[in-house]
């Protein structure tokens, strides 16, 4: 009796798992992704009802890629001059005139016309700026105290604030007399931040760093910023802010014979070599035993030839703490400060 052919097994085919659903993000992330606040994300929700298409009862909201699209879809029209409730219908798919608006090309300046050129930033830089650029102080405060509170002070300042500062300096200049209440809302809103900044206590008998700009000098971010720092280090540090007047800051040396002086210029119209000079000759003390301060020069104004007894040129925050840092420290076997500021470079 024949057999009937028998069918080769066929290879079974592995199993396909089902594809895995992409992570959904907090709201706290997705402000960060797209560089607005996550009061402004809550405020679209409630106002536009553009918000995560899945919510889980008694949990987060969670966003999801799609989610997402929507908002970056929002946060373009909106940059574009388009009004927010009509952005949320074009981003939810109705308003067909603001999607001809997107589906016409990006802009040439992402953003739109009106935003600042910030090149490649962290999206808490763009966030920041479409705040300063709407003028909305509440917003501007929030981002603020994020940066300063997910990040130390300062890669915030040099990763963040300084960045958005720069873009709001290019765009002045090239708009005229524009943007300047863009500048000064912006650089108030970070002074209010930095002056938040609780300092740790200060040593027992630690000579101070005092910290001023130079007579007609109105630009104190830079040196609010580095007491911040100085003062979260338990460094003792004494700000005078803008434009302290010569006589003063002269008294002041005298006064508290300061372990160093930071001198900030802005511009060179505005640095004065000769009251550099004049405070790196101060002394104090006993005859046999005078000191005097650290003169550190802090500022695009100074430029690069820095010279003279205990000076030394500082020039970004991060390097110029650590000048002021080995400064501060003790010697070793000695309680007197540290070495001269010339043997640190920055």
């Amino acid at each position: 009796m024949d057999r009937a052919p028998q069918t080769p097994p066929q290879p079974q085919r592995p199993r396909q798992s089902p594809p895995r659903p992409a992570a959904a993000l907090s709201t706290g992330a997705v402000a960060r992704r797209l560089g607005v606040s996550p009061t402004t994300l809550r405020s679209w929700e409630r106002r536009y009802a553009i918000g995560p298409a899945r919510r889980e009862p008694g949990r987060h909201r969670r966003w999801t890629p799609g989610d997402i699209a929507r908002l970056e879809l929002m946060c373009r029209l909106t940059a574009d001059g388009v009004p927010p409730a009509e952005a949320a219908r074009a981003a939810l798919g109705g308003a067909p005139g603001a999607r001809r608006a997107v589906e016409s090309g990006p802009p040439a300046t992402p953003g739109g016309p009106d935003a600042l050129p910030l090149g490649a930033v962290r999206p808490e830089c763009r966030g920041l700026s479409r705040a300063a650029v709407r003028l909305d102080a509440p917003t501007v405060a929030e981002l603020l105290e994020a940066a300063l509170g997910e990040n130390d002070l300062v890669t915030a300042w040099e990763e963040v604030i300084a960045p958005t500062l720069h873009a709001v300096g290019r765009k002045w200049a090239t708009a005229g007399e524009r943007y300047v209440e863009v500048e000064h809302l912006l650089s108030w809103q970070i002074s209010a931040a930095l002056h938040r900044i609780r300092p740790l206590p200060e040593p027992p008998r630690s000579p101070p760093v005092l910290l001023a700009c130079v007579p007609g000098e109105q630009h104190s971010l830079p040196i609010e910023a580095l007491t911040a720092a100085l003062g979260q280090r338990g460094v003792s540090a004494r700000m005078f802010g803008a434009a302290l007047p010569a006589e003063a800051l002269h008294d002041a040396v005298r006064r508290t014979g300061p372990r160093a002086v930071v001198l900030w210029a802005q511009s060179r119209t505005t640095a004065d070599p000769p009251l550099a000079r004049s405070l790196a000759g101060i002394e104090w003390g006993l005859r046999g035993a005078r000191t005097r301060p650290a003169l550190l020069l802090a500022g695009p104004g100074w430029g690069t030839d820095v010279r003279g007894p205990r000076t030394e040129r500082l020039y970004g925050l991060r390097s110029g703490l650590a000048v002021i840092e080995a400064l501060a420290r003790p010697r070793a076997g000695t309680g007197e400060a540290g070495a001269e500021p010339a043997a640190y470079g920055s």
